[in-house]
């Protein structure tokens, strides 16, 4: 089953999307929003389904689905909280430093909690105030749970996620040090977030398997590859694990959103990760790109985002079709 949010009010106008995301179906009767839908899951989920099917066989009312008219899914969410699930990201940005990496980082997983008063839309620009801040992308996989209880586990946790959807997480690098060097997180450094057209549920996702999703995440910067790293492969901890790290000292509630932090892989020969054009899967963000320049060539290259910019993210099937829709967006300057 897929989901949306067209535009309409802050929260969107809920509506089920046909799997080929040519078509939809409004949910209204069901739910208004996402967040209605969420918080009354066990009601909707078996009425959402009902109106999937009759989508696809289209015995209901529908119009085209147009990813431009979308929303991010949940266009604002009681809370963001964003891993490092691929700790290889973490190993590479920290040699580039030559920083030591604590050992408990392939055990622990980071997290940091981010604004989610309000999101991006897909298709919406990227807001820059200032080109010397390092505006980069970040392609990642975030999953939307319902109620997860304090302290639960991995197993348990499991079972929560009801979505599962592409994010481009914006981060303003030349911001981070500063932030970091005060010992109390980001902030300024993570402005608003982006999320793909489309959420799917977990079952209609055959790649899915242990809170992973598999397959390649296609991230272009300016119509050209730049990435294209498998979300399952090297990824220290699965979802399962993050909302089990998030919920060890508080309960989630319905409509949490939890990032897997950038998708990254290892070069097969074990070092860091290769372009595309030299045979390797490339980055899922500049800023990796950059460290890999670092170690290669003793300091960077490749500039940050800059106005005028588009960045492309989206997941293909096995049959080249897109699930989730695709997150474009062009950076503005403000």
């Amino acid at each position: 089953m897929k989901l949306a949010s067209l535009k309409g009010g802050r929260d969107g106008r809920l509506v089920v999307v046909s799997n080929d995301l040519a078509w939809y179906s409004p949910a209204d009767r069901i739910a208004l929003t996402l967040q209605d839908a969420l918080d009354d899951w066990e009601r909707c989920e078996p009425e959402l389904r009902g109106l999937a099917e009759s989508l696809e066989h289209g015995s209901v009312p529908q119009a085209r689905f147009h990813e431009h008219d979308a929303m991010s899914p949940l266009p604002r969410a009681y809370q963001w909280a964003d891993g490092s699930a691929y700790v290889n990201h973490v190993a590479l940005v920290r040699q580039a430093r030559a920083a030591e990496m604590p050992e408990s980082f392939w055990t622990d997983p980071l997290m940091y909690q981010g604004g989610s008063d309000g999101f991006l839309g897909p298709r919406d620009p990227i807001p820059l105030k200032n080109e010397a801040w390092g505006c980069d992308m970040e392609g990642e996989i975030a999953v939307v749970t319902g109620d997860v209880p304090l302290g639960a586990s991995r197993e348990a946790a499991l079972k929560a996620i009801r979505l599962v959807m592409l994010c481009n997480d914006v981060s303003l690098r030349n911001l981070i040090p500063g932030e970091l060097a005060k010992n109390f997180g980001f902030f300024q450094s993570k402005p608003a977030s982006a999320f793909s057209p489309v959420a799917v549920t977990p079952d209609a996702l055959p790649n899915f398997k242990d809170g992973k999703l598999h397959g390649k995440l296609e991230v272009e910067l300016n119509g050209k590859p730049l990435g294209e790293a498998d979300a399952g492969v090297d990824m220290t901890f699965d979802f399962g694990t993050l909302i089990a790290h998030a919920a060890k000292t508080r309960a989630l509630s319905a409509g949490t959103i939890i990032g897997s932090g950038t998708v990254s892989n290892r070069d097969a020969g074990g070092g860091p990760g290769k372009p595309i054009a030299q045979g390797g899967v490339g980055y899922s963000c500049l800023a990796e790109v950059r460290t890999v320049e670092t170690i290669l060539a003793g300091k960077p290259s490749t500039p940050f985002l800059k106005a005028g910019d588009v960045v492309r993210i989206q997941m293909a099937d096995d049959k080249r079709r897109s699930i989730f829709g695709a997150i474009e967006q062009e950076v503005a300057a403000e």
